[in-house]
């Protein structure tokens, strides 16, 4: 992996001809995409991440009318260098860690049906792009997601450390908060695509705890329940100034294991 030229995810035969094909979005499609829009959108101004908020407005994001790729990457390579690139599903993650080096946020195209509107395993295009790519015009956000993501392929073979590192991005990208004004806001999209995490993340059921990624690097997360722990940043721009400790911890959390399988 670290021969490859930097560029090697454009020419990736897993990612030949995928493109958003808007004309057939269905009836259904629009349907679902509104009913999910109406239904988180009106507790986001009170919950939601500012730098989110505004995101929702720059890409101009609306209950009417579902996300068009085509556009969007016309707004996010104007406001950060990002675009969006049309994926099949889940993908490995080297293709997943290398598109994001590559400042091209992995996106599926296809929207849950009615009766998954509640619950899906598999994240589907409503929470690829209503709940990431707003904040995909943030810059200290998408350096940090290009930069963590090198640090990943620099040990995309080694499992152990992509785990590490997916803890950090499930607490930050897909779970974080952050404190703005004294109030603990959500920027995580596994929590913005979530009517029921959202008020439950801001509650006092929940542990909070201030950024730390040693803590947050030794813990596990599970998919199919709301978390019982979240960690809050103060800015972006610690996430973003926090890369040099995660690849330090990571460098000694990766020895640690290599010593206790010699003893």
């Amino acid at each position: 992996m670290t021969d490859k030229p930097k560029d090697w995810v454009f020419t990736d035969p897993r990612l030949i001809e995928l493109k958003q094909d808007y004309a057939a979005y269905t009836e259904e499609d629009f349907k679902v995409w509104r009913i999910l829009f109406e239904r988180q959108m009106p507790n986001l101004p009170k919950a939601a991440s500012q730098a989110y908020l505004e995101g929702v407005e720059k890409v101009r994001f609306t209950a009417d009318r579902i996300a068009n790729f085509e556009e969007l990457n016309e707004i996010l390579e104007t406001q950060t260098g990002w675009k969006v690139q049309v994926v099949p599903g889940l993908i490995d993650d080297d293709l997943f860690f290398g598109l994001l080096n590559n400042k091209r946020f992995p996106s599926s195209t296809w929207l849950r049906k009615m009766e998954q509107l509640d619950y899906l395993e598999e994240p589907d295009m409503f929470h690829d792009a209503f709940a990431h790519m707003p904040l995909l015009v943030n810059q200290h956000y998408v350096d940090f997601l290009e930069n963590l993501s090198g640090i990943a392929l620099k040990h995309i073979q080694n499992p152990w450390a992509i785990q590490l590192l997916s803890r950090i991005y499930w607490f930050t990208i897909e779970f974080g908060l952050i404190r703005e004004n004294g109030k603990l806001k959500v920027y995580g999209a596994g929590i913005l695509s979530s009517a029921g995490e959202t008020k439950f993340s801001l509650s006092d059921e929940p542990k909070h705890f201030p950024y730390d990624v040693r803590q947050i690097m030794s813990t596990e997360y599970w998919k199919d329940r709301f978390q019982d722990k979240y960690w809050v940043i103060d800015s972006y721009e610690q996430l973003f100034e926090s890369l040099p400790e995660i690849e330090e911890v990571l460098e000694e959390m990766l020895a640690n294991k290599t010593q206790d399988a010699r003893q």
